[in-house]
């Protein structure tokens, strides 16, 4: 086939597969999975709900919801061998790239790993999703010469993720938030780390070689990276004074200020952010200090006057992880680790209807004779 010669950088616009799974509806301002609109479900439902409806297709009832809860439970083990090559990596390596590390070994395990029906891979799917706390916690505790932490079956799925995160059984407020966050950070259509794991889906590659690669696109700092870029930029300052003065700096030396700006939202803020800033003011509000909400919602309005560009969910999730106290070098792996959801329901719907991503190039090199 000849090629196109229309070249879209970065592909921006362009229509790269067709999917039932989820949709960014920038007319009615709304993020659509499986005819759900997501903000509404944050405000009402659970991460366990979007996991069943991301890898099922519908809502789930009371009792499939505990039953999904359960199965994630089960698979809360990992093997013994991960711990032990997790021991072996450099202590320099980023949580996520023992992450990465992790997920390829556990392949291995795939006694049917070549299999590739809808059952499999649901399996693999609910599989991996119990076993990432695990694996994504002890990653970062292992390279920080810290003891891996056993999960806590008693907790809900979310609860233990933040108790292991942390090493405290969380408040029920503090689990309902970190289990809004999952689910907002659940699936968004097709960013770079999921139009990757389509790409290696295609080639008829199985699940966890799909994953090591969204986790390598996710590393990105222009993509996964932002949560962590924003909170160190928060701690540079310790007045809402200075946080203007360090954002107006910055705009001066024409350097990319992360957590603003999004290539889908760009006239307005990212309804996720906006979930997460209410988050933010509750935990504020339990604390009885409103610091870093005052230098969010002060950036939130310098960045919206001087350039037009408005918070993304990394901007306000990245305090409230802070205020869970979650250690930085985590916000991406925890993001990572609640896309898998999504990331799973688009390479099980890649195998279903499967054609090889093969595009061409527009040539701009010498020419032969």
């Amino acid at each position: 086939m000849e090629a196109q010669d229309t070249f879209v950088p970065g592909l921006e616009g362009v229509v790269a597969a067709e999917t039932g799974i989820s949709l960014l509806d920038t007319e009615k301002e709304k993020i659509v999975i499986r005819g759900y609109d997501l903000i509404d479900l944050s405000a009402s439902k659970t991460y366990a709900d979007l996991v069943y409806l991301l890898l099922e297709g519908t809502m789930p009832t009371d009792a499939e919801r505990q039953a999904v809860e359960l199965k994630l439970k089960k698979n809360y083990d990992i093997p013994s061998t991960v711990m032990d090559i997790l021991k072996l990596l450099p202590k320099e390596t980023h949580p996520m790239d023992g992450q990465r590390t992790a997920i390829s070994v556990l392949a291995g395990y795939d006694k049917s790993l070549d299999d590739r029906s809808l059952d499999a891979n649901k399996n693999r799917a609910y599989e991996l999703l119990g076993q990432l706390p695990a694996i994504t916690v002890n990653s970062y505790r292992i390279l920080n010469q810290q003891e891996a932490i056993e999960p806590d079956p008693q907790l809900s799925y979310s609860a233990n993720f933040l108790y292991m995160i942390t090493g405290n059984k969380p408040t029920q407020m503090q689990a309902e938030i970190f289990d809004r966050s999952l689910l907002l950070y659940s699936e968004h259509e097709m960013p770079n780390s999921t139009f990757t794991s389509r790409v290696i889906a295609s080639t008829n590659a199985d699940m966890y070689g799909a994953l090591s690669g969204a986790v390598a696109s996710l590393k990105g700092n222009l993509h996964g990276g932002a949560n962590e870029a924003v909170m160190h930029m928060l701690n540079e300052a310790s007045s809402v004074s200075e946080f203007e003065t360090l954002l107006q700096n910055k705009l001066k030396r024409k350097e990319k200020i992360m957590g603003f700006g999004h290539r889908v939202y760009m006239k307005k803020m990212d309804p996720r952010a906006s979930m997460m800033k209410q988050s933010l003011k509750q935990l504020c509000d339990l604390k009885g200090d409103s610091l870093l909400l005052d230098m969010c919602e002060a950036g939130e309005k310098l960045m919206a006057e001087e350039k037009g560009l408005y918070p993304n969910l990394d901007y306000y999730a990245a305090p409230v992880y802070w205020m869970l106290g979650i250690p930085i070098a985590l916000y991406t792996p925890i993001f990572f680790s609640s896309r898998t959801a999504g990331l799973c329901a688009h390479i099980i719907e890649q195998h279903e209807n499967n054609r090889l991503f093969r595009p061409r190039v527009k040539y701009t090199g010498a020419r032969y004779e």
